[in-house]
C-alpha cells in the first residue's frame, strides 16, 4: 500500500491509499484532486474513509458516489447522510482492493463523533491530533479532547501520523512560545521550514516526535504547566486542566 497526499483547498490533504489498480480515499472534501488522480493513474476508487462531519472533509463525497459507488466508511455518532458503513471503537474496516485491515478508534473533541482509523502503522485522525498540535474544540469537552490524545498517543512510536491540514510550523511557533528552551522544537521547526521551501508536505510524521515537541502531549512536564499556569492566572491541578490552559491560549495566539 502506497499513502499519497493530494492537497486541497488552501491547506488541506485527502490521503488516497493505493495499491494495484484500487485507491480509498480519507475525508475528500472536494472531489476534483481525488478525479484526477484517479485518471492520471488509472486507478478505481474502492471506497471513502470519513473522519467526521465537517465540509472540508465531505464535501466531495457525492460528486465521487455519482461517479463511483464505493462503500462509505464513517463516525456512526455523527449525521452525515452519506455513510452506508457507520463505524465506532474498536471496528475493523477492511478496505477493498487493497488487502488491508483499520482498526477503528473513538476520538471526540473537535467534533462529538469523530474517529479515527489506523493500521499498517498509519494512523489516519482527521483534525484531532496535528503535528505540534491539536484540533479546536468545536462540540467537545477538554476532557474528551486529551483523553482522545491520550489514546493516540499510546500508540507505537514508529506510527505514521496522517492529519488533514498542513499547520505544522504555525503550531510550532506555539509550542515554541511554550517551551522556548526545547532543542527539539528548534530543530523541528528547522526541519519543517526546509520542507515548505521546497513545498514538501510535513506530514506524514512520527508520533514519537510529538511526544517531544507537541504540548497538547507534554502537559507532564515541569515547564509546560508553569506556562499554562502562567496564562490560566491560577495553579492548575491535573493534565486535564493543563491541557485546557493550553488550548484556550493556542486559540488565541
Amino acid at each position: 500500500m502506497t499513502i499519497i497526499p493530494l492537497p486541497a483547498f488552501r491547506d488541506n490533504y485527502i490521503w488516497l491509499l493505493r495499491a494495484g489498480a484500487c485507491a480509498v480515499v480519507v475525508d475528500p472534501g472536494e472531489a476534483a484532486p481525488v478525479l484526477r488522480y484517479l485518471a492520471d493513474e488509472g486507478l478505481t476508487l474502492a471506497a471513502i474513509l470519513i473522519t467526521h462531519h465537517h465540509p472540508d472533509h465531505v464535501g466531495g463525497v457525492a460528486e465521487l458516489l455519482a461517479l463511483a459507488p464505493v462503500p462509505v466508511y464513517g463516525p456512526a455518532l455523527e449525521d452525515i447522510a452519506s455513510i452506508d458503513h457507520p463505524v465506532g471503537e474498536g471496528d475493523v474496516v477492511r478496505l477493498p482492493g487493497l488487502g488491508v485491515e483499520l482498526r477503528v478508534f473513538d476520538i471526540p473533541g473537535h467534533t462529538a463523533g469523530h474517529v479515527g482509523y489506523y493500521g499498517e502503522s498509519a494512523l489516519f485522525c482527521g483534525d484531532t491530533l496535528f503535528a505540534a498540535g491539536c484540533g479546536r474544540l468545536f462540540e467537545g469537552t477538554p476532557a474528551q479532547m486529551f483523553d482522545s490524545l491520550q489514546k493516540l498517543a499510546a500508540l507505537p512510536g514508529d506510527t505514521r501520523v496522517y492529519c488533514t491540514h498542513e499547520y505544522t510550523l504555525s503550531n510550532l511557533a506555539f509550542a515554541a512560545a511554550v517551551e522556548p528552551a526545547n532543542g527539539a522544537i528548534s530543530e523541528r521547526i528547522a526541519a519543517s521550514e526546509a520542507m515548505r521551501a521546497q513545498n514538501q508536505p510535513t506530514v506524514p510524521f512520527p508520533l514519537s516526535g510529538e511526544m517531544l515537541t507537541n504540548p497538547f502531549l507534554r502537559t507532564h512536564e515541569p515547564a509546560v504547566i508553569r506556562q499554562a499556569e502562567t496564562q490560566a492566572g491560577r495553579s492548575l491541578t491535573s493534565p486535564v486542566e493543563v491541557f485546557a490552559a493550553l488550548r484556550e491560549w493556542k486559540n488565541r495566539f
